[in-house]
């Protein structure tokens, strides 16, 4: 695990310890000292920690103009024991959001295991990034997470599944990538209203 880095394509164009605005504003990270741990395996010490003991994250790109942030994934998230959700919604979307964020995109690719809990704090960032105008999309999310995820009813507050995987979102610039996930979702909301 510890060779998994946070993708690296657009560092020239954004920074979250550059950020004034990001929670993650300030860090400072050696390459050469793995310290964070998933259970026994190290990662790579680009991966940011948020408060969950199992879930690290990389906010890979934010635009304030635009309103969205994209942020990448690695490690177990557990709102069963660890309430991973709590901290997410706590520490990085609400200060995302009191700066202005009201789209999240999830890339969940490397999220390993979900156990879920109740749906209390994904049905509140629902409604809040709904008044904004905003949404949340979960990209890429390995077949048995997502299954755990709809088993806990996620997908009445965010947006995942079968629609959002396989999606090759390296590819694309960060404005791009949302232009896509946007079209996705008035093509959904289409389908749904007939």
């Amino acid at each position: 695990m510890h060779d998994i880095e946070p993708f690296y394509h657009w560092r020239d164009d954004y920074t979250s310890e550059d950020d004034p605005q990001s929670p993650f504003y300030g860090r400072v990270y050696d390459e050469f000292v793995f310290s964070q741990k998933v259970y026994n395996y190290f990662i790579h010490p680009q991966w940011d920690e948020f408060g969950s003991q199992t879930l690290y994250t990389k906010l890979l790109f934010a635009d304030y103009d635009r309103e969205f942030a994209i942020l990448e994934f690695i490690g177990e998230w557990n709102d069963c024991l660890y309430n991973d959700i709590m901290f997410l919604k706590r520490e990085v979307a609400e200060p995302l959001m009191d700066a202005g964020i009201s789209k999240f995109v999830l890339i969940c690719e490397n999220v390993l295991n979900f156990h879920g809990s109740d749906d209390c704090y994904y049905e509140e960032w629902r409604e809040e990034v709904n008044d904004m105008g905003g949404w949340v999309v979960m990209l890429n999310t390995l077949d048995h997470v997502y299954d755990e995820m709809q088993d806990t009813k996620l997908q009445y507050h965010v947006n995942l599944g079968r629609d959002f995987n396989d999606f090759n979102w390296r590819r694309l610039k960060p404005a791009n990538l949302v232009l896509q996930i946007e079209a996705m979702l008035d093509g959904n909301r289409k389908q749904l209203s007939y």
